[in-house]
């Protein structure tokens, strides 16, 4: 239904359905589907729409992946005998610990049940998120692709009414183009926020709401893919292998992941947690020096690169999971922060969750309600196999960030152990510090000194970018905010050598000389929309919002 309405003193044309969800992502799109089941299950009909900022379904998704398929077996039972694009199943489980020259492989017989990844599957979650649009498509969700949301719509008593997108085809001073159109403003009786790892509208919605009041902060890293195709004669599919050590010091944490699969396909990436304490360590320089390792490189030799992008993710684990249900509205995949760190998996729980809540909703709007609080959802998710699995895990991160790598893990994995041998087992460690704040002063510190890449194996950022297919219109207004821009130059250089030139990987900010002055850049164009500034920023200066529906990164197979 569609009608004509006045928000914030802008005309704005009106539609209307029974669920609204943002961002087509594996949680969203979950969700959609489910709700279409059980419409379908009991003869009735349910509008639900979903709205995706990339320019279609899959363009902003990046993930390692190794997926379990937990959460697909749950959502379509028969989705192998349905042309999915997951293909390989796991066929070789490696762990290894770097040195600089050598490597230490970790037993499988030591490692916890809950990491093995027999009948998980490699492959593109890109794709397969693709492929679930189809199949929500197919059941009547109506998908809205290249549309940014902006902000939420709140009624007389605070209950989320709907959403708002982005205005299109504002210049950059604000001015409206010959092409503006206002934003269009979506109610439903229950909205459901699937942006992924630190949403702007997330954002927003914890704050107002006073979401994360009862949970610990939130803990994110930064998440660095690249696509390789390499020769036939080295591909052997069904390969994942994980690694930690080397190139990270011991007291920062992350590691590399490499998968093999599809036709000659290898993904590589590398993840630095965002509780880092080195201003001037660099995550996109510590990936292509981690490629020439020879545990890596052995892979990779004799290939080309295809593809790049980067993405935030959530680390902070059940201790870190806010709020999830509110007046109208729910947070639901990495929008909450359903990730298993230790497993380097989040996609079979973002969709469980977004299923969960699915079913919440059908059932509410069944009964006549709309825009109350789904406490269903959440006591869904409290009683589920879900749950058990990331409390299993939960004490695993604040652990590395304590002891660091070698101490730290190890007593991550024998805490894993005892609370699989002990379920009942209840102590949990909390987060110390947001991630912005574990940052020490650049003075205390010694620089990196990274080597030149080699264009083999090791390459620039902005060759990177360019893989990632990331484009944006020129002529509209910034969507990186600073909150004041005298603070990068006045406060973040000499106190941290501005370590935004260095934790974005994309090149976005830049410190240039003009005569005996000093500026502050952003490149805004060059972003891919991966969310590290708006979490790593050591003053909280830098707010990430959206840009034009449809801009950004266009990922193929990551």
């Amino acid at each position: 239904m569609s009608e004509t309405a006045e928000t914030d003193a802008v005309e704005r044309e009106t539609m209307e359905f029974d669920v609204v969800i943002v961002g087509a992502g594996p949680a969203g799109l979950a969700a959609a589907i489910r709700l279409k089941q059980l419409a379908a299950e009991k003869g009735t009909d349910i509008s639900v729409v979903v709205l995706e900022k990339g320019s279609e379904v899959g363009a902003h998704i990046l993930s390692g992946a190794v997926i379990d398929p937990v959460g697909l077996d749950r959502l379509i039972p028969d989705w192998r005998d349905k042309e999915s694009p997951l293909k390989t199943q796991v066929t070789e489980d490696r762990f290894h610990y770097l040195t600089q020259t050598g490597s230490i492989r970790f037993p499988n017989f030591l490692m916890p049940p809950l990491m093995s990844n027999h009948g998980c599957y490699t492959g593109s979650l890109g794709a397969l998120t693709k492929w679930l649009g189809e199949q929500a498509e197919a059941l009547g969700v109506e998908i809205y692709p290249g549309i940014a949301v902006t902000q939420a719509m709140f009624g007389p008593n605070g209950e989320i009414e709907g959403v708002i997108t982005g205005d299109m085809g504002v210049a950059r001073d604000g001015s409206h183009k010959d092409s503006y159109t206002p934003g269009i403003a979506l109610t439903g009786k229950y909205t459901l926020i699937a942006e992924g790892a630190r949403g702007s509208l997330s954002k927003q919605l914890i704050k107002k709401l006073g979401l994360d009041a009862q949970s610990g902060p939130q803990k994110f890293g930064i998440g660095l893919k690249e696509l390789w195709e390499i020769p036939p004669e080295k591909h052997r599919p069904g390969l994942v292998q994980h690694t930690m050590g080397w190139p990270l010091e011991d007291n920062t944490g992350g590691g590399s992941f490499l998968y093999h699969f599809g036709e000659n396909l290898v993904s590589v990436g590398f993840v630095v947690h965002l509780d880092y304490a080195n201003p001037y360590l660099n995550p996109f320089k510590e990936f292509q020096r981690a490629k020439t390792h020879p545990r890596i490189r052995e892979h990779l030799e004799g290939g080309r690169r295809i593809g790049y992008g980067a993405r935030a993710l959530t680390e902070g684990g059940i201790q870190a999971i806010p709020r999830l249900a509110f007046p109208g509205g729910a947070l639901i995949g990495c929008a909450a922060g359903f990730m298993n760190v230790p497993r380097i998996k989040g996609s079979h729980n973002a969709m469980l969750s977004g299923m969960m809540a699915a079913e919440a909703a059908f059932a509410a709007i069944e009964a006549g309600r709309a825009r109350d609080t789904l406490e269903a959802y959440p006591q869904a998710v409290a009683s589920s196999g879900m749950a058990k699995e990331l409390k299993k895990v939960r004490n695993v991160k604040p652990l590395w960030s304590r002891f660091g790598t070698r101490l730290g893990v190890m007593l991550g994995g024998i805490d894993m152990w005892l609370n699989t041998l002990f379920p009942f087992l209840g102590h949990t460690l909390k987060h110390l510090k947001p991630d912005y704040a574990t940052l020490k002063k650049a003075s205390e510190v010694k620089k990196i000194d990274y080597p030149k890449p080699d264009n083999l194996l090791s390459f620039d950022i902005l060759s990177s970018v360019f893989l990632s297919g990331t484009n944006h219109a020129e002529d509209q207004p910034v969507h990186l905010k600073l909150a004041d821009p005298s603070i990068p130059i006045e406060r973040n250089l000499p106190e941290y050598a501005e370590p935004a030139q260095r934790y974005c990987p994309a090149m976005v900010y830049e410190v240039v000389e003009e005569g005996d002055r000093l500026r502050f850049q952003i490149n805004a164009q060059n972003c891919v929309h991966c969310k590290t500034c708006d979490v790593k920023d050591p003053a909280q200066n830098i707010d990430w919002v959206p840009p034009e529906g449809g801009d950004g990164p266009n990922y193929v197979n990551m």
